[in-house]
């Protein structure tokens, strides 16, 4: 199996859609998908994300299946945390960033949430949902993880190319599940742009997958419509 994660596009959160840029993002990533041909088609229920998608099911004439748990909404709510009085992204924040790069907090691998300065946060229960959902999906498709292992029981192997449109924050941690490395190693060494493109290959070894990362954030549907290549809108490549 080859899995794509795809990022939005370019959005305005209030009204939740995509600006004319993100929506322009959105066709380039749909032609460069359907190139490679898509056979299952799956969406966040956020609109700015079902907005990313709809190109792409129209040019493969292809119905999205939805996914709430994937919402970022739900993340938001579960793994954002408060401080200073201001809300945000823990990977967005440099006081947890420079936590999670400390070794108390690398020592306790998966179970970081339950570092002295982590716990009070009750991190717990939204990590484990959004791992619990993400195996739950995973197995679906085919393959049962085998958690922290680094690979998948081969239940149902397939040839299936499979794309689900999603989001940054909630997309780290689903990534950081997937391939068993923990939520902080991850999230400060690893981040994606509006639409980019992660590839992942489920390749089989006697009975069991290895997720392994062909792209990662790939943005060159970006460069080949011409588009402003500015990360994020905030780093100019």
């Amino acid at each position: 199996m080859l899995f794509f994660y795809v990022r939005h596009g370019d959005p305005t959160y209030d009204p939740n859609e995509l600006t004319p840029l993100g929506k322009r993002q959105a066709e380039a990533v749909g032609k460069r998908l359907a190139v490679h041909g898509i056979d299952k088609i799956y969406s966040s229920t956020s609109n700015r994300a079902m907005q990313t998608a709809q190109p792409t099911c129209e040019i493969l004439k292809k119905e999205m299946t939805l996914l709430d748990f994937t919402n970022e909404d739900h993340a938001w709510r579960e793994l954002a945390v408060v401080d200073n009085g201001r809300r945000s992204w823990m990977f967005h924040n440099p006081r947890f960033i420079k936590l999670f790069s400390e070794a108390s907090v690398r020592e306790l691998g998966f179970k970081w949430y339950e570092h002295p300065e982590l716990v009070k946060y009750d991190l717990k229960p939204g990590i484990e949902r959004v791992y619990d959902e993400t195996d739950k999906f995973f197995a679906s498709l085919g393959y049962e993880h085998e958690r922290y292992t680094g690979r998948y029981k081969t239940v149902a192997p397939n040839n299936d190319r499979v794309a689900l449109f999603a989001h940054q924050g909630f997309g780290l941690t689903f990534l950081s599940c997937l391939l068993d490395i923990p939520y902080p190693m991850f999230v400060t060494h690893f981040d994606m742009c509006h639409t980019g493109v992660t590839a992942i290959e489920f390749r089989e070894r006697d009975g069991y997958a290895y997720p392994l990362i062909l792209t990662l954030s790939s943005d060159a549907h970006i460069y080949k419509d011409g588009l402003p290549t500015n990360y994020n809108n905030y780093i100019r490549f």
